[in-house]
Order: C-alpha cells, then structure tokens, then sequence
C-alpha cells in the first residue's frame, strides 16, 4: 500500500508503529555483520575515553537501518537524539540554531545530507572539525561574525547518494559506512522479531515468505507483515501461517519475486508495447501516467537488480529473465531494438 493513499493520521500511526519495531542497541540490529561490528568498535572506544564519538556516514538505499542506526548511536553513547534533514536546513543561520542547541556529547542526525546546501556546508566544516560555528551577524558595512562555541557532539549523515556527498564533507567523517541489502534470512530472523513486538503469531515457513518478498529491506519486510497481519485478523483467525501469508501477499499484489503493480507494469508495458525496448524512460513515464523520477529512483534499482531490467545507452530494455517472470516466451534473438529511446541513459 502506497503511503499516498492514507490520510495523515493513519500514515503518522504507521510510521508510528514502524518506528516501534526499531532495535534499539546494536545487539538486537540484526545484518550487516562488518558494519555492526565495526561501530561497536568506534562506540565503544569513544565510551572508554570519554569522549563523543566520531562523526559517522551512512550510505545505502532506502529501508536499510540508517534512521536505525542513528538511534543505536545515541543510545549506545547514553546520548539525546536530535534530528533534522538536508533540505531543511536552508541557511547557515539554520545550522547554528540547531548546533548552538546541542548539550555535550548529543548525537545530531542528519537525513538526506547530500541535500545540504554549499553555504550550510562551509559553516559545518568547522563546527565538524573544531566544535565552533561562525556565524554573520546583520548585514552590509556593519555586519559582523561572531565566533560561537560548541559543546563536543556526534554528527550522523545518512544519504541514498553517497557520490553527491562533497568530497570536504566526507572527509570530516570519522567513520564512513555503506549498508547493502539484506539476505533472506535475516530478513526472516527481523520478520520473526517484528511479529513477536506486534503480538502476532507467525509459522516459521510464512515468516521465510514474507522475507522472500521483501526485496532485501527489512522496511519492507516490516510492511508486508503489517499488511499480512491485517488480512489475517480479517479473513482469518488472527494467526499466520504459510497459505494464509501468500493468500494475503497476492491481495496486496506482491509476487513471489517481490515486484509490486507498477513494477510489472513497466516490465509489461516495456515488453508488450515496445517489444523489449530499448526505450527511453521518459517515454515508459509518459506511457505508465508516472513521473519519470519515480520509476528511476523507486522501480528501476530493484528491476536492475532482478536481472529484469537493462540500460542500455539507447534506453531501457527487457531481458530473458523479464520475458520468462512475465510468463512469455523470450524471442530467440532478443528485444529487436525498433526503439531509439529519447535520451536515456
């Protein structure tokens, strides 16, 4: 279920409730077993001497534990959470109002980082390196700057485009981390977790289902319970077992790959319409009603990962894996490539 399609009170309780299923210390993150292992290292070494811990970056798609880990941070250092976002940060005088504001040792998270404007990122630098912040008080022939002290603190930047963080920027991070996607497994050991703080029981066959559909995100994994959960309670008596996880999975239109409507809307659309491309995007956008943003950042990354989906220079294409998940027959000699695409890459 599209978040779009709820009103704000149910999408806060939602969120609400996916916020409850966060691991709060790092024993209980389950995956990304270097990285857990390596910030137990940095924590655990700013914890010996006293002292705030490194500031730290977190790269990876979306729905792979940053937020999480940010809160693991604060609690693990025994520290107050604050937290704000790149594109709302629009000014330097923004910046110094959130870092004048912070107590010793508090960890500041900052979603989206990569967002940070370049005028906000030059005052950062020394607030990062030095715990001072700069700031110009009024404006022409009697501006001023006035030089403000910072308590020591802990900057955690989360970003989905770890190539658009500035290289300066990424520099003054002690710790830089790149999240991936995970196995399936995991995913059943977060899915089992998930459904024992939400009080519901879960056979261990359907668990290993919902994971399997999950695209390697535990957000989502997390989601698709929740969903599955409902149609239980509903249609069933409340428990859950194998039939009842993929009757409820098939109602909310997740396949067994994990591929939702827009996703084989775009793989029938590519195939049937356009005989396996190439095609150029924005023509896909045009044809499936969608912006063009949404089906590069929110479709094509997990169809490119799939196998399900190429870029070519000429634009989109099937592959034999599409033809086949769809159910066709591949042609022998591949898409024919009628289509030049319209400016793709």
């Amino acid at each position: 279920m599209s978040d779009d399609l709820l009103g704000p009170r149910a999408q806060d309780e939602e969120e609400g409730v996916e916020a409850s299923l966060r691991p709060r210390r790092l024993e209980e993150f389950v995956g990304q077993e270097r990285l857990r292992r390596q910030l137990e290292l940095v924590l655990g070494g700013a914890r010996q001497r006293g002292t705030a811990a490194d500031h730290v970056l977190l790269s990876g798609p979306p729905g792979l534990g940053k937020t999480t880990l940010a809160g693991i941070v604060a609690a693990e250092m025994g520290a107050e959470l604050r937290t704000t976002s790149g594109p709302a940060i629009e000014r330097p005088g923004d910046l110094a109002a959130i870092v004048s504001g912070l107590e010793p040792g508090d960890v500041l998270f900052v979603d989206e980082v990569h967002r940070l404007p370049r005028a906000v990122e030059e005052v950062l630098y020394p607030a990062m390196e030095d715990f001072r912040i700069d700031v110009v008080v009024g404006r022409g022939p009697g501006a001023r700057s006035l030089r403000l002290e910072l308590p020591p603190f802990t900057l955690v930047g989360a970003t989905t485009r770890a190539g658009q963080v500035s290289s300066p920027l990424r520099d003054r991070f002690g710790f830089v981390a790149q999240l991936e996607h995970y196995e399936a497994d995991e995913l059943t050991t977060i899915v089992r977790r998930s459904a024992g703080l939400l009080g519901v029981t879960v056979a261990d066959d359907a668990a290993a289902e919902i994971a399997g559909r999950s695209r390697g995100t535990p957000r989502i994994a997390n989601r698709l319970l929740r969903r599955v959960r409902d149609f239980a309670e509903v249609e069933a008596d409340g428990s859950v077992d194998l039939a009842t996880a993929r009757a409820a999975l098939e109602v909310f239109e997740v396949d067994g790959l994990g591929l939702d409507r827009l996703d084989r809307r775009l793989l029938e659309a590519l195939v049937d319409r356009f005989d396996g491309g190439p095609v150029g995007v924005a023509t896909l956008a045009t044809v499936l009603s969608e912006e063009a943003a949404t089906l590069e950042d929110a479709v094509e990354p997990f169809l490119l990962r799939c196998g399900l989906l190429q870029r070519t220079p000429r634009g989109r294409a099937a592959t034999p894996g599409t033809y086949r998940h769809l159910g066709w027959t591949p042609p022998e000699a591949g898409p024919p490539g009628l289509f030049d695409g319209d400016g793709a890459t």
